[in-house]
């Protein structure tokens, strides 16, 4: 009877270790989830702001009439 016993407390064992396991994984995933939608959001907030003042910029150089800047080597395929 000791052993039927044992296998019990063993599968039960097993069973809360599994469980506690997953449950380390599932906040694990949970944190890198949040962590990644958050750089998300700041990234998406930066190109808001990159967007914004290259409009500023335009808008700028429009109103002072003045030519736009020479193009980087890159830019004309040197």
């Amino acid at each position: 009877m000791d052993k039927d016993g044992d296998g019990k407390q063993n599968t039960a064992d097993m069973t809360q270790f599994v469980q506690t396991l997953l449950q380390q994984m599932q906040n694990r995933f949970q944190t890198m989830s949040d962590s990644i939608v958050s750089k998300i959001d700041e990234m998406g907030e930066r190109i808001s702001e990159l967007e914004q003042s290259i409009n500023d910029l335009r808008a700028e150089m429009g109103a002072e009439g003045t030519p736009p800047p020479a193009a980087p080597k890159s830019a004309d395929g040197e």
